[in-house]
């Protein structure tokens, strides 16, 4: 039976149920947790230390302030989540570089630069080097920490290096082993510098680390075993 002009009219005029909304995928609590400490980064990299607020913290990553202190109790923890997270692993990569590397010490030098180069000097982890260059004195708790866990380990493993380099005949000084500050120098001025003036004068990370790898290996008394 055909229909008639009024029901086809009142067919159409039929509420249509709105399309149902796909609910986002929920994070697991690794993800989560990934996720508020990249927010983390960002803040205390806009706004320094001092300057970040859990509220943006958690609105950044999405989350209720609530489900951030599930993860972290307070700034600081936040800091240690970032070292942890960004410098701890890169340490324990190099030491295990520095350990069973067969080559030449120029070349382990090149594999450190690289490393360092692609997991913090070119990435938003160097906000954690800046940070500590700018608020260290300011928060001593947070300056001993980042000492203990970043900068006596990395301090040990140049002087493991150098050891290395006397033991196999490539180079005859020790004044790395005394000093390994003057190893790590050129690091932290490639930050310094790279926030500072990198909008219009940029410095080339890892060309400028490899020209002190040069100037330290000459002066060191390099020879090619």
């Amino acid at each position: 039976m055909a229909r008639s002009p009024s029901d086809a009219r009142e067919t159409q005029l039929e509420p249509q149920a709105p399309p149902r909304r796909r609910r986002a995928p929920a994070m697991d609590k690794g993800e989560r947790r990934r996720s508020i400490l990249d927010a983390a980064l960002a803040e205390f990299s806009a706004h320094g230390f001092a300057g970040a607020r859990l509220d943006d913290v958690a609105r950044r990553a999405g989350v209720a302030k609530g489900t951030l202190y599930l993860y972290f109790s307070d700034k600081e923890a936040l800091f240690r989540g970032l070292v942890e997270e960004n410098l701890s692993p890169v340490l324990v990569d190099a030491g295990g570089m520095v350990a069973l590397f067969p080559g030449t010490t120029r070349e382990l030098l090149d594999l450190l630069i690289e490393l360092l180069a692609q997991r913090v000097l070119e990435t938003p982890a160097q906000a954690l080097v800046r940070l500590m260059i700018a608020e260290g004195p300011r928060f001593p708790e947070l300056a001993a920490y980042y000492h203990r866990e970043v900068v006596v380990r990395g301090l040990a493993l140049i002087r493991a290096i150098v050891s290395r380099g006397i033991a196999r005949g490539e180079i005859d000084s020790d004044i790395p082993a005394r000093f390994p500050q003057l190893v790590i120098a050129p690091a932290i001025v490639a930050v310094v510098w790279n926030s500072m003036f990198g909008a219009f004068d940029p410095l080339d990370v890892r060309q400028f680390l490899a020209a002190h790898r040069d100037l330290i290996l000459r002066g060191l008394g390099w020879r090619e075993t």
